[in-house]
């Protein structure tokens, strides 16, 4: 799996989930997730999550986001199994960089007491499973109490950089672990 940190800050919107999006803005070919740092307001014309249409709305005023598109067996399900690793990483890596801190993790959302910390969604197109997941850096722009990696003590570059060579090396181990297992009844 091919990541990349984007240095300059995007407005996310919910129009980057879309398929080749990572190809058209970093020119990466096949499955990806790139990093970047920006303000959040998702419009209604461009939530995937059903439950959310009625709700107070997803926005935020600096957050660390992610975006993930995978070719590789592109179903719903597998796209929520991988959403959920994500969120677990995610969940790991902050427990390591700010030890005094209780983050949790519900789903695919973590949260600081009922602080909320992550927002996330997983979706599929006709050629691609897609994943947004992304962390509050700061306080700030949301319709509902919030948590930030500004209050964790934590830094969003490290975090965000970190979090891409996680998720990187965890799919490359499952594909070790996959290409290294012989079907059942296979004599030596």
């Amino acid at each position: 799996m091919l990541t990349r940190w984007i240095d300059v800050a995007i407005a996310y919107d919910g129009s980057q989930l879309r398929a080749h999006w990572i190809l058209s803005q970093c020119g990466l070919v096949g499955d990806a997730l790139v990093a970047f740092r920006g303000p959040c307001r998702v419009t209604a014309a461009e939530m995937a999550d059903l439950a959310d249409l009625d709700g107070p709305g997803i926005a935020g005023a600096d957050l660390v986001h992610f975006v993930w598109e995978s070719f590789a067996e592109p179903g719903l399900l597998l796209a929520v199994h991988r959403q959920r690793l994500l969120a677990a990483q995610a969940c790991e890596l902050l427990r390591e960089l700010a030890p005094d801190s209780i983050v949790r993790r519900d789903g695919d959302d973590l949260w600081v007491g009922t602080g909320k910390l992550s927002i996330s969604i997983a979706t599929v197109t006709p050629v691609s499973a897609l994943i947004h997941f992304a962390v509050n850096a700061e306080q700030g722009g949301a319709p509902v109490p919030t948590a930030s990696l500004a209050e964790l003590g934590v830094d969003p570059v490290l975090f965000g950089k970190s979090l891409l060579e996680r998720v990187a090396a965890e799919q490359q181990s499952i594909a070790a672990a996959r290409a290294k297992v012989r079907p059942k009844g296979e004599w030596r």
